[in-house]
């Protein structure tokens, strides 16, 4: 990881605001979801793209009952329940 020299204060809500040249350099634009993670006493921001919730393959998915599922994962649990797919 490396240092911005950037250095921002949380509001009274708790909210900080990321530089405009972050923004521009991670292609984050206004509205972008970003995921949270924690690591020690980390806290990190990745821009959020939906992914397999079994592979964390990104392409081709197929959203049910509010979770990304890949079509070749659909395929390849049919095929584990001994279905057929034409």
């Amino acid at each position: 990881m490396k240092s911005t020299g950037i250095v921002r204060k949380l509001d009274e809500l708790g909210r900080i605001t990321l530089p405009i040249e972050l923004r521009r350099n991670l292609d984050v634009k206004d509205r972008d979801p970003l995921e949270m993670f924690v690591d020690e006493d980390k806290i990190i921001l990745k821009k959020y793209a939906p992914a397999d919730i079994f592979t964390g393959e990104m392409d081709d998915l197929v959203e049910y009952k509010g979770k990304k599922v890949s079509k070749s994962t659909i395929l390849q649990l049919a095929e584990i329940a001994g279905l057929q797919i034409s």
